[in-house]
């Protein structure tokens, strides 16, 4: 029986043991893990500095039960524990802000400080283009605010390309930078 790709193999008890960090698995949340994803992206919204605890997009990071009506809500788990969370948006998604038809977007990403540096936050990412591959779309979008270094360093990594004739401001102070991955064949 084949693993499904995101869900690492267990260990061969012969083997000797794995230096490094823990294997990633990515998978979609349950119901009764959408206040934890809610809570974690918070987390590191709120508590990395990245949004005011007074801006009203704080109810919006919380309401992870409302995105995964509209997205695609995936999980980030490494030694049992969910480490990170997005929101994949397939195309017609109300929470796309970017796309167009025939491209995905993805948003709010969020890793855990502690869980930072170990490949969740890559492998959240990569699920997302795989997904918007397997759909044969022509694109993955994605924003992110100017503070958010690491993520950008991320991004242009994995072959994201910035797009700042996309660039936007949800709210007057909030200025967004873009990024696209081109999906179409070479």
């Amino acid at each position: 029986m084949a693993a499904h790709p995101s869900t690492p193999y267990p260990p061969d008890p012969g083997a000797a043991p794995r230096s490094g960090p823990p294997p990633v698995t990515v998978r979609p949340a349950r119901p009764d893990e959408y206040a934890r994803v809610g809570e974690l992206t918070v987390e590191v919204y709120v508590h990395g500095g990245l949004v005011s605890p007074s801006s009203g997009y704080v109810h919006t990071l919380r309401d992870a039960a409302d995105r995964a009506t509209a997205t695609e809500l995936l999980v980030a788990e490494v030694g049992g524990e969910i480490a990170g969370a997005v929101a994949y948006c397939p195309p017609g998604s109300r929470y796309a802000e970017l796309a167009g038809p025939d491209e995905a977007e993805f948003r709010m990403l969020a890793v855990l400080e502690r869980a930072r540096g170990g490949g969740a936050g890559r492998a959240l990412v990569l699920e997302c283009v795989d997904r918007a591959r397997r759909a044969g779309l022509a694109a993955l979008r994605l924003s992110t605010q100017r503070n958010m270094l690491q993520a950008q360093r991320l991004y242009e990594r994995m072959g994201f390309a910035r797009t700042p004739e996309r660039d936007w401001a949800p709210v007057p102070g909030v200025d967004l930078i873009t990024y696209t991955l081109d999906l179409r064949p070479s």
